[in-house]
């Protein structure tokens, strides 16, 4: 049975747990709650959400197959994707959600963090003290403040529940136990695949703090939150205390008590993880690579990535002692210098030597230090991703590693101080007040792009990326002029960099400086002629000049790159449209709305289209469209006004026309003047019966023949059509138009002998508009021939 004394104090022990919770959730809600008043940013957040349509459209199933299918950003991570659709889901594109999300997770993370170490350390406050530097240093600011980091916190969420289950496993081992640790390791991976490092992580917590590596009687370890019996005084005896407090705390273990051939069961244990964490890992490269993120070799040598590598495992370190100076990049520089590299060697070889010496004494900084270095590698750089030298994002889970050995070492440092306890309360308190005050004012620099990339330019040099995305968000402020400057600041930095030309281009065309746009559009086609919106912002750039074959050249290089390009769609429709080449401007519009339904303006530009081809019906379905996407559009709601009173004129027309018919039937203008009216409103078969009326009172009426083979030809009848057109040259033999356009029919019908002959007979009998047959669509299967060269050679 459980005394009262016992339940006395197990109370007592929850309750400080529970306030330790509670101080946690308060100091990080209250440091980070500024981020609410944050913006979305204009690094990586486009790709996660503010340019996302299958995030914006939320958890539908299409947008969810999408999740676990896409290689968007160069990753695969499906729960992540899920996420930012849960955020656009209940927030929209509200900032103030999506960052707080972000916030949740981390408090969640710290929380979790401190109930696994007082689990399985026994230790209350050197728990609570690792989870606050955890909670509230600044080198974790990336992680929190950016959205697009969703996967970090997200992913160590799911890191967290892996190892509390796991020691839930390890009290008691069974098959549903480890099956829940394993489900929770996959989902962390598909959140991020930084949870490949996890099951060596698991390994290094066997051997300390959860001494699966001792020979004892307590194996397999049983964790118990029961408080250690008392002797007669009243006192707690050492050798009854938390199952795991020996393994943890005490400085002497005898070389008996360890056994490494149980390192083999524990490793085999583990294959299954290791081989998810393999699968991921390769999954992961080629994810990137197809991306284009992973650099080549031949762009960064091994030798320098590795001494780099170094480098920055001491430059972290350095960064968390002193964690000023923080940016959103650090660029690459090439090789390091000489003595950066021989004091990084030396350093990490001491550490290293110092932690395997004292690996029995103290097992803490050995098992602290290998979770240091190894759950660094995925991100060191040896696998280059990106542009950055180190990213302080990449310190978020590596050094929990630190904090232990930091903790756990000072602890035992000042065993035999006098005030040891006192010490230890005042020097916290004011190490925690300076880490949130750091914290506070990094915090500052993520409210916008404008304060982010300002700070990165102003700590680190040559920063040609903050360069680049300080001039695309001054550009979006209006700044014209500051943004260009970033922009050739950029290029002078990195004259080969793809996407400040592409910036610096787009700038220049939105003032009207075109070729000076294209200039920049071809020198970043140079760098990579396979960027598809490079290509579309060219074609976009080279129909203002009215060059619409270049145009078009280039609009079908980009889908040709990506088929998926809504935007190359809608700039070709809109290049189409203004040539009047209606029919192909709308499937391309259509095209556009099938891969981003959501495009306000393709809507409108399409019910433009359609408004001039006489489907009314159909225009106004897209400007109601356009307008439910954007009910700020003056213009769609001038459109559709417009369209709207047109309709309704002529409907009265047509009611009008209907009654004059019963009075006089056998009027042919009448019924001529009907179907005109409903051939506007593409009624054809209406338009059609109309006409065949007027002719049968009036067959001989070329004007009515003409509207009818009009209107078989908009039915795309073209039998019919050329019949109708064949009646129009027995009454007029000399009308040349006539022949062009029985020449337009047979084309499109692929008859080519009786198109160029009708094409021949058109130019004998006078037809001479050189542009029409130029550029007329209904042309197109002719113009290969030799005939239709010819006539075209000196025109």
């Amino acid at each position: 049975m459980i005394n009262n004394e016992t339940k006395k104090t197990s109370s007592f022990t929850l309750r400080r747990e529970g306030v330790i919770c509670l101080f946690l959730v308060i100091v990080t809600l209250a440091v980070y709650w500024q981020v609410g008043n944050h913006a979305f940013v204009n690094y990586d957040d486009i790709k996660y959400v503010t340019e996302n349509r299958h995030v914006q459209a939320g958890l539908t199933l299409k947008s969810v197959k999408w999740a676990f299918t896409a290689t968007h950003a160069s990753n695969w991570h499906p729960l992540t994707w899920l996420s930012h659709m849960a955020d656009c889901q209940i927030y929209g594109l509200n900032p103030r959600g999506h960052h707080l999300t972000n916030v949740l997770f981390h408090i969640l993370n710290s929380i979790l963090l401190f109930i696994i170490l007082r689990r399985i350390t026994g230790s209350l406050w050197k728990s609570a003290f690792v989870a606050a530097l955890f909670a509230l240093h600044p080198l974790h600011v990336e992680s929190v403040a950016w959205v697009a980091e969703r996967k970090d916190v997200l992913s160590t969420f799911f890191w967290m529940l892996t190892m509390g289950s796991y020691i839930w496993y390890v009290e008691r081992p069974g098959t549903s136990r480890y099956l829940l640790v394993l489900l929770l390791f996959i989902l962390g991976l598909m959140a991020k695949p930084m949870l490949v490092t996890l099951p060596f992580v698991l390994l290094l917590l066997d051997y300390w703090p959860l001494g699966r590596f001792q020979v004892k009687k307590t194996d397999p370890v049983q964790l118990s939150d029961a408080p250690p019996p008392k002797d007669t005084k009243g006192k707690k005896r050492e050798s009854q205390q938390h199952p795991l407090k020996n393994a943890a705390q005490t400085n002497k273990i005898t070389g008996s008590d360890y056994q490494w051939s149980r390192a083999l069961p524990l490793i085999r244990e583990k294959i299954p993880f290791f081989v998810l964490a393999a699968t991921s890992s390769v999954v992961t490269f080629f994810v990137q690579q197809s991306g284009g993120a992973v650099r080549s070799f031949d762009v960064l040598p091994l030798t320098v990535r590795i001494f780099n590598a170094l480098v920055s495992y001491v430059s972290y370190i350095g960064k968390m002692i002193w964690p000023l100076n923080l940016a959103v990049l650090y660029p690459y520089y090439g090789m390091p210098a000489g003595w950066k590299i021989a004091g990084a060697c030396l350093l990490l070889a001491f550490i290293s030597f110092m932690a395997i010496r004292m690996m029995r004494q103290l097992p803490y900084f050995i098992i602290g230090w290998l979770w240091y270095l190894g759950t660094l590698v995925p991100v060191i750089g040896i696998v280059q991703v990106g542009s950055q030298a180190m990213a302080d994002r990449y310190t978020y889970v590596p050094l929990i590693g630190i904090f232990i050995i930091i903790v756990w070492g000072v602890s035992d440092l000042a065993a035999r101080w006098r005030y040891r306890k006192e010490v230890f309360v005042v020097t916290s308190a004011i190490l925690l007040s300076i880490l949130t005050g750091i914290t506070l004012f990094q915090l500052r620099h993520w409210t916008n792009s404008i304060t982010l990339f300002k700070h990165a330019i102003n700590v680190t040099d040559n920063n040609a990326v903050a360069h680049n995305n300080l001039g695309f968000a001054l550009f979006g402020h209006g700044r014209t002029a500051e943004s260009i400057n970033h922009y050739n600041e950029a290029l002078k930095i990195n004259p080969d960099y793809l996407l400040a030309h592409m910036n610096l281009g787009s700038v220049l065309a939105a003032q009207g400086r075109t070729a000076e746009a294209i200039d920049r559009y071809n020198e970043a086609l140079k760098i990579n002629p396979d960027n598809a919106k490079v290509h579309n912002n060219l074609g976009s750039a080279l129909i203002e000049q009215n060059k619409t074959a270049e145009a078009i050249d280039h609009y079908t290089k980009a889908l040709k790159i990506n088929p998926d390009y809504a935007d190359v769609h809608y700039n070709w429709g809109n290049a189409l449209a203004k040539e009047g080449r209606l029919e192909e401007a709308v499937s391309h519009y259509h095209e556009a709305l099938r891969i981003n339904p959501d495009n306000a303006e393709a809507h409108n530009n399409l019910g433009n289209a359609l408004f001039k081809q006489g489907k009314l019906d159909e225009a106004v379905s897209h400007y109601y469209e356009a307008l439910r996407i954007n009910p700020d559009a003056a213009q769609t709601r001038a459109n559709l006004k417009a369209v709207l009173a047109y309709v309704q004129e002529t409907d009265k027309d047509i009611k009008r026309l209907q009654k004059l018919i019963e009075v006089n039937p056998g009027n042919p203008e009448l019924h001529y003047d009907l179907g005109n009216f409903y051939y506007k409103k593409r009624n054809l078969d209406e338009a059609i019966y109309q006409y065949q009326k007027a002719l049968s009172i009036q067959p001989d009426a070329v004007n009515i023949l003409n509207n009818l083979a009009i209107a078989y030809m908009t039915k795309k009848e073209y039998e019919k059509a050329v019949a109708t057109f064949d009646k129009m040259v027995e009454l007029q033999p000399d009308n040349a138009d006539i022949y062009y356009n029985i020449a337009c029919m047979y084309s499109i019908q692929n008859k080519i002998e009786k198109s160029l002959e009708s094409l021949k007979k058109a130019v004998e009998k006078g037809y001479d508009n050189w542009d029409i047959i130029k550029t007329d669509q209904d042309l197109e299967n002719i113009r290969n021939t030799s005939f239709y060269k010819e006539l075209m050679s000196n025109r």
